[in-house]
């Protein structure tokens, strides 16, 4: 190590309050979340700076306000002083010293895959006086990967700028998370994942569209420019689908439509609405005895009877209910009738949608699944039914279809030996409302979170609010990628069920709006933050490198609009 890399020296510390070291150049050099080695004897420590202190020899030194310019550069660095605290969290081992006998039985044994070197967790300290160095590029690169398929650039240090990648072929094999308070970029952030998932083509991704953001070109409201849409960027090897016949996104006629059946209801579709509907604790006996009724064809034959049908009875001569009647159907099956017809009324706005049809023209999951399965990704505008109601509905009812036919491709993929299904990866936003501790176990979202991709799919959730999901989901998320979150409850729950939460808590709340997120989880080895990258020309001009090049054109030469033309983009 060179002494101008040098930044301090440890002092004391420990595994749990982490090392203490003793800066040895100016602590404007030196900010919070910056990534930190110490190299010990046998072993590199790998951490991050959780906390910056300010120090004195004699507290008379820091408040003395009289002294000569002279005698204070003295006592600064020496009786006044500032304490680094590195949060410790892996750690390499370099084996014995070189040219000894251990060195080369570990050596031997490292070959035979015996023993690894590392990183691993910390399990023991330096050193007094070892010293203490920023991070360099080559750092980086052991911990986050080099360059290469599967490895994606995220973002970079926040100090050195230098790039921190995600591998995502370990980021898919495990549901994510993407968190931000409103405002801080989650949809740009989102997009540069996706972008990332679709150029290296790791997984299908299904994206449940809820504001019609993703698909085609969008202005950015805070900077008044366009900002490209992933169809733009990936032309055919995105299709848009939008509901209902003839619907158009934003103006733009999609790829294909769809319809649910009737058929493709089940009542948990109807119980996971009960809000949006205002449903009573009555509807769920109605519910239950509708399936005991109808079977699967529930939906359609209850929504075939005519609410408040009368018919004269030719004994008596007094009105009773028509045998065509909800009320009639609510009598033979001892269920009240004024509840029964409640829920008819309700339902009658899932009916009356334009989406929903007895008999669509095609299977709304066949056509879906036809694109996942032959190279494509998937993203869902809702258009013009962006309520929560539609949202729910919708994502949940095609979630459950979906993860049943990759249920089935799993395990004939297991028992018969056939293909093992494309992985998938399902982004829903607003996640709170589907994965909340009322819901998730009930919604197919919930079943795939706890799954860990033991059928091939993962869920991407988008929220604001992580601290409205589920704890048991939240602990089920592999990677989380965070921007600025204010709200305490919010910053426990993007924590939950990690190492080091206390020293992570500080930096996850001083993040810089918009600009700074925080990579946690599976995907990474450790924690950092992260300058993320811009969703811009130059990053549009990086996922199309590789297209062109396959192109026989040189990437350097062109210009974005030269790209357009030769991928097909348009304007």
């Amino acid at each position: 190590m060179e002494e101008g890399d040098k930044i301090g020296y440890v002092v004391g510390g420990g595994l749990k309050e982490g090392f203490y070291i003793r800066l040895t150049v100016p602590a404007e050099r030196v900010q919070e979340g910056s990534f930190v080695v110490c190299d010990g004897g046998r072993y590199r420590y790998y951490g991050l700076v959780t906390d910056l202190q300010l120090g004195a020899s004699d507290p008379r030194f820091a408040e003395e306000q009289r002294l000569q310019p002279a005698i204070e550069q003295t006592l600064i660095g020496r009786a006044l002083f500032t304490t680094l605290v590195m949060y410790p969290t892996l750690m390499l081992d370099r084996g014995p010293e070189f040219g000894t006998l251990a060195r080369t039985t570990w050596e031997e044994r490292v070959t035979r895959g015996e023993e690894s070197p590392g990183p691993k967790p910390v399990k023991t300290v330096p050193a007094h006086r070892t010293a203490a160095r920023l991070a360099s590029a080559e750092d980086v690169a052991q911990i986050f990967g080099e360059a290469g398929p599967g490895m994606f650039t995220i973002g970079h240090t926040i100090e050195q700028n230098y790039a921190v990648r995600l591998d995502l072929n370990r980021f898919v094999k495990r549901s994510s998370g993407i968190f931000g308070a409103t405002g801080t970029g989650k949809s740009f952030l989102t997009r540069i994942v996706l972008a990332g998932l679709m150029r290296e083509n790791v997984a299908a991704a299904l994206v449940f569209d809820m504001h019609n953001e993703y698909a085609f070109n969008d202005l950015d409201p805070d900077n008044e420019v366009t900002v490209r849409g992933l169809q733009s960027l990936f032309g055919n090897e995105v299709q848009v689908a939008a509901l209902g016949r003839g619907s158009l996104v934003r103006g733009h006629v999609p790829d294909f439509t769809l319809e649910l059946a009737l058929s493709d209801f089940q009542t948990s579709d109807i119980r996971l609405l009960a809000d949006a509907l205002n449903l009573t604790d009555t509807a769920d006996v109605t519910l239950n005895a509708l399936v005991r009724s109808f079977g699967d064809g529930w939906f359609a034959h209850f929504m075939a009877l005519v609410p408040g049908a009368v018919e004269t009875d030719p004994d008596s001569g007094k009105n009773r209910p028509a045998d065509n009647s909800v009320a009639a159907w609510a009598r033979e099956n001892n269920v009240n009738d004024k509840a029964a017809e409640a829920l008819h009324r309700r339902l009658k706005l899932i009916y009356d949608r334009p989406y929903v049809a007895e008999r669509p023209a095609s299977d709304a999951v066949a056509a879906i699944v036809d694109k996942l399965e032959n190279g494509r990704h998937v993203i869902l505008s809702f258009g013009d039914y962006d309520s929560e109601l539609d949202y729910l509905l919708v994502s949940n009812v095609l979630t459950r279809r979906i993860r049943r036919h990759w249920v089935h491709k799993t395990e004939a993929f297991k028992s018969r030996a056939e293909p093992a299904p494309r992985p998938l990866a399902i982004v829903i936003e607003e996640a709170h409302k589907l994965l909340n501790p009322q819901v998730s176990g009930q919604t197919a979202f919930g079943t795939i979170a706890r799954e860990m991709r033991k059928y091939f799919v993962t869920l991407i959730v988008v929220d604001q609010r992580p601290s409205g999901i589920d704890d048991e989901v939240m602990s089920q998320l592999g990677t989380r990628i965070t921007g600025w979150l204010g709200d305490e409850d919010d910053i426990r729950a993007v924590l939950t069920g990690l190492a080091g939460r206390e020293q992570l808590r500080g930096m996850l709340a001083r993040l810089q709006e918009k600009e700074e997120v925080l990579l946690l989880g599976w995907g990474v080895k450790m924690p950092i933050p992260v300058k993320s990258r811009r969703y811009n020309d130059e990053f549009y001009r990086a996922m199309n490198k590789d297209r062109l090049s396959g192109l026989g054109h040189t990437f350097d030469d062109l210009g974005l609009d030269d790209i357009n033309d030769l991928l097909g983009l348009g304007k």
